[in-house]
């Protein structure tokens, strides 16, 4: 739509400027040759400076072609008036279109061609034929301005367009890695509390079974009391990170820990090496919340009858190792299950790795993370 306006302002310049030149040039003369000459060159110049759609690679060198040919004429019949008026339109629309890489050289020999004819033909001063000749090169140079800034005008739209696709994709990802995040941490949460649960009560309704009932079972339902009121925590925590409060880190590993070995009746052993440090929010959670899924995964899978739990500080990194021992692992058992694809997923967004592999005497998950 823009280019077109700015073509029709050009078109419009052209003709009152080659009209006003001599009102009555189209009253004398040869006037049914200059009107055809002139019809060609107002409607082919209009396509080219219009941008008409052309059917046929050679279609617009012809109009151009048809275009030059109907300006010669006029020049040759009536050079002192609208003679030029081809001139300006052919300077205009070789710019404005931006006729092949040829476009200035070629409007340059045109030029020198139509005022060789109005020198021959009129016998016209060389000065006014410079002149006309110089309009002719104003006209170029506006055409040239005007297709520029078409170029310019779609390059912005451009832009704006692929801006605007950038921002839904960052949005379509943002909102693709909050839910991610969220599946993790409510699995991580509800997988720990309620593999615990699941199984203090089933241990409950085995007490509760016999005849009188065992006086462990008040102790076994305690213990189910606690894991609920612990996962009802976690709970509350995980949907507390979206609020970005305080969230469990290295220093809540050694009640991991206790609480694990408690609930399980199984030896855990927590132990720490190198000189602690401060570490960053997400590579926090992520130490935490990848003990939390070993030790449940220990808890579901593992007939273990001992489990250690070791952090270690490096220089450039933090090591953590959950190991349990006991049945050995199967070999071809390597850990693909959601708990150990979130701890992956978790790793690798804090810019670490995790490995999780059978050992001779159970199963061992080792974390690394950047310090």
């Amino acid at each position: 739509m823009r280019r077109r306006l700015a073509a029709l302002v050009l078109l419009v310049v052209v003709a009152v400027t080659a009209v006003r030149t001599e009102p009555g040039s189209l009253t004398h003369g040869t006037g049914v040759l200059v009107l055809v000459s002139m019809m060609v060159v107002l409607v082919g110049g209009g396509a080219l400076l219009f941008g008409l759609p052309a059917r046929r690679p050679w279609a617009e060198p012809a109009v151009v072609g048809l275009v030059m040919l109907g300006s010669l004429l006029l020049a040759w019949f009536e050079p002192n008036g609208v003679g030029y008026f081809g001139a300006f339109i052919i300077a205009s629309a070789l710019a404005f279109r931006s006729i092949g890489r040829r476009g200035p050289l070629v409007a340059g020999l045109f030029l020198v061609a139509i005022g060789v004819v109005a020198v021959v033909a009129a016998h016209r001063p060389v000065v006014n034929v410079l002149l006309n000749e110089l309009g002719a090169v104003a006209f170029f140079r506006l055409g040239l301005y005007a297709n520029r800034l078409e170029a310019r005008t779609a390059e912005s739209e451009r832009l704006v367009e692929e801006l605007r696709e950038t921002r839904q994709a960052q949005v379509r990802a943002a909102t693709l890695a909050e839910r991610q995040r969220l599946a993790r941490e409510m699995h991580d949460v509800l997988a720990h509390s309620l593999s615990g649960l699941v199984l203090q009560l089933e241990g409950a309704r085995l007490l509760a079974a016999t005849d009188p009932a065992d006086p462990r079972l008040n102790d076994a339902l305690d213990r189910a009391h606690h894991l609920a009121q612990a996962g009802l925590g976690e709970a509350r925590q995980a949907i507390g990170t979206l609020r970005d409060d305080e969230l469990p880190g290295p220093e809540r590993l050694r009640a991991l820990a206790a609480e694990f070995e408690r609930d399980t009746g199984i030896a855990c052993c927590y132990t720490v090496s190198g000189e602690p440090k401060e570490l960053a929010a997400d590579t926090r959670l992520t130490v935490y919340r990848v003990a939390q899924e070993a030790l449940t995964n220990v808890r579901k899978h593992a007939e273990a009858r001992q489990v250690e739990l070791r952090l270690g500080y490096r220089p450039d990194q933090v090591v953590l190792t959950v190991e349990d021992f006991g049945t050995p692992a199967r070999r071809e058992d390597t850990g693909q299950g959601y708990g150990v694809t979130g701890m992956r997923e978790r790793a690798e967004l804090a810019g670490g790795t995790l490995a999780a592999e059978p050992t001779g005497a159970g199963f061992r998950v080792t974390l690394r993370v950047p310090a």
